[in-house]
């Protein structure tokens, strides 16, 4: 059976680019609504470039953080893959 761990990083791993999902969806798809924190820690210390983390942002329609640059450098990857912010 995969971890939490494993199961978000699927979850992420899925998300197509262009599009974006919040903490709480991604947590919610792996089967635990209520640990959106708990995906914001995987995805700080996710440095696999098969997962795009830079695609997982908070509901509040802030960004996040971003291990590879900022939060800058998130938003200019993100409007590059067509992303409307």
């Amino acid at each position: 059976m995969a971890t939490f761990t494993e199961k978000v990083k699927e979850v992420v791993r899925n998300i197509p680019k262009g599009k974006v999902k919040t903490y709480k969806d991604v947590a919610k798809e792996a089967g635990n609504p209520k640990a959106a924190r708990a995906v914001a820690m995987i995805m700080s210390k996710n440095f696999d470039r098969d997962i795009p983390c830079h695609r997982v942002v908070r509901t509040d329609g802030g960004l996040g953080g971003y291990n590879r640059g900022g939060e800058e450098v998130k938003k200019r990857i993100l409007i590059k893959e067509g992303v409307v912010l």
